[in-house]
């Protein structure tokens, strides 16, 4: 149990209940189902296997078919809902500034062919080297990261990529209108530092920094490691005919040493996970952009985004493997050794959102419920994404409840799956408005031995977007052993 006499304790007790209440004024249709169905999520004994036996928690006060009922035929505010999350206290870095993480999950659907709108999703580790095309509904989700060794994040915001869409244009739209929300919920005001947006290697660093240059962000992401750059343009040659201004300057390729040059920051350490590592910066790179692709409706001269180069080489894996070099890229110039360190050290805190992830899909259930409309996919959805961020509120509010075999934590350092065993015993202090079910009776449903007259639509798997396009094979597929470095961006 808690003490809500503490003053921390309080702070979180009354944030935590006022989310659950504005979450509940955000269901506008058969908003108590809905309630409940969060409320039974948080409070189950295990991970979610079944919609339908989420109605055996004493928490969920309806039958077994109005989780799905609700879920097809209800409605949620999504753009209150997003306002609401992003006002509640969210993580910061050790300097202070906000760090959000942008990636992409898939829920996939590859045998339900009665859903709609469903593309081709690449998968990684369902064979030996092999990545495959399943279809199914991805998110472009963005959290808010913490400081420290721990797999929590403040999950703000996610957005189902529909056929047709631009992952790189919705990523920014997505981006912008949470940037705005956060400033709009006084997360940071001018004079603050610039919130960091950390991304991998598959979304295009130095664009999104062009197209977001208006709103206070930083941009850092990872590159290939077949990358090439160039230096700053140099200066007109001297004399009468100097020639025409050249726009870049020499190469920089990532896998030529030769081409490197002297760092202008260099930083040693030693980490508990992977030994000692070396931290290598080169000041004012900037691809070679070029009309094609995503700058195809560029008018005018095309720009010069300069950033600056980090290259975290460590000495050993946690998994045993042999490690490769690190290459990332940061939108601002002129970094010092502590922004140098902190950049590297906040890109390796990006992947705690797979461990959100993985928490939504294996314990909440995310991907489990056998849903046809992709609206209801939403819905549901956001409503783990609301159940989780009850969970982070109450991380300082519940007991740890853990198993024999289980080691000891303080309570600052429980994971979310241990902080949801304690949820149940708090709940009945928390507010919990949905009201009590009306006594009803089943319908009597398709008589047995007749045949469904109306059967569901079936939809094609949309096969060619804007960016999964199919490419033509050359020669037998295989793959060269010393590809071209991609010199252009």
């Amino acid at each position: 149990m808690i003490s809500v006499h503490h003053a921390s304790g309080a702070a979180a007790f009354g944030e935590l209940s006022a989310l659950r209440q504005e979450f509940y004024r955000c269901l506008t249709r058969r908003a108590d189902a809905l309630f409940e169905l969060t409320d039974a999520v948080l409070c189950a004994d295990g991970p979610v296997r079944s919609v339908a036996e989420l109605s055996l928690a004493g928490e969920h006060r309806r039958g077994h078919g109005s989780g799905y009922a609700a879920l097809a035929r209800g409605q949620v505010d999504i753009g209150r809902l997003r306002t609401a999350l992003a006002a509640v206290s969210l993580p910061r870095a050790a300097d202070g500034r906000l760090v959000l993480a942008v990636d992409v999950t898939c829920w996939l659907r590859p045998e339900a062919h009665t859903c709609a709108q469903r593309i081709l999703c690449h998968t990684y580790g369902r064979g030996k080297d092999q990545h495959m095309m399943v279809p199914g509904w991805p998110y472009s989700v963005v959290v808010a990261l913490e400081t420290g060794r721990h797999s929590w994040t403040a999950p703000l915001d996610a957005v189902r990529l529909a056929p047709g869409d631009d992952a790189a244009s919705v990523t920014a739209r997505q981006i912008r209108d949470v940037v705005a929300r956060l400033i709009a919920a006084g997360h940071w005001s001018p004079g603050d530092p610039e919130i960091l947006l950390v991304a991998d290697a598959g979304y295009d660093g130095p664009r999104l920094a062009h197209v977001l240059a208006d709103l206070p962000i930083i941009v850092l992401v990872r590159m290939r490691s077949d990358r090439v750059l160039r230096r700053p343009a140099p200066p007109l040659r001297p004399g009468p005919s100097p020639g025409r201004p050249r726009r870049h300057g020499d190469e920089f390729a990532f896998g030529d040493p030769t081409t490197w040059g002297e760092p202008d920051i260099t930083l040693e350490t030693t980490t508990r996970l992977y030994g000692p590592a070396l931290i290598r910066a080169w000041d004012r790179l900037h691809p070679k952009l070029t009309s094609r692709t995503a700058w195809t409706g560029h008018t005018g001269d095309l720009p010069i985004l300069d950033g600056t180069v980090i290259l975290l080489q460590v000495e050993r894996l946690p998994s045993g493997a042999i490690p490769k070099p690190v290459w990332l890229w940061h939108s601002a110039t002129g970094l010092d050794h502590t922004e140098a360190d902190l950049a590297w050290q906040a890109f390796l805190r990006r992947f705690d959102i797979e461990h959100t992830f993985r928490m939504l899909k294996q314990t909440l259930g995310w991907t489990t419920p056998k849903l046809r409309s992709p609206d209801a996919a939403d819905r549901w959805t956001w409503l783990l994404i609301t159940a989780y961020t009850q969970l982070r509120l109450a991380r300082d509010l519940t007991t740890d409840l853990r198993r024999p075999w289980e080691k000891p934590r303080p309570i600052a350092r429980l994971s979310p799956a241990r902080v949801r065993r304690g949820f149940r015993n708090l709940r009945p202090q928390l507010t919990c408005p949905a009201a009590v079910p009306k006594p009803s009776r089943p319908g009597p449903g398709r008589p047995a031995g007749t045949p469904n007259h109306q059967p569901a639509t079936r939809h094609d798997v949309h096969t060619v977007t804007s960016t999964n396009t199919q490419k033509t094979k050359r020669g037998n597929n295989i793959k060269p052993s010393n590809p071209q470095p991609r010199r252009t961006g």
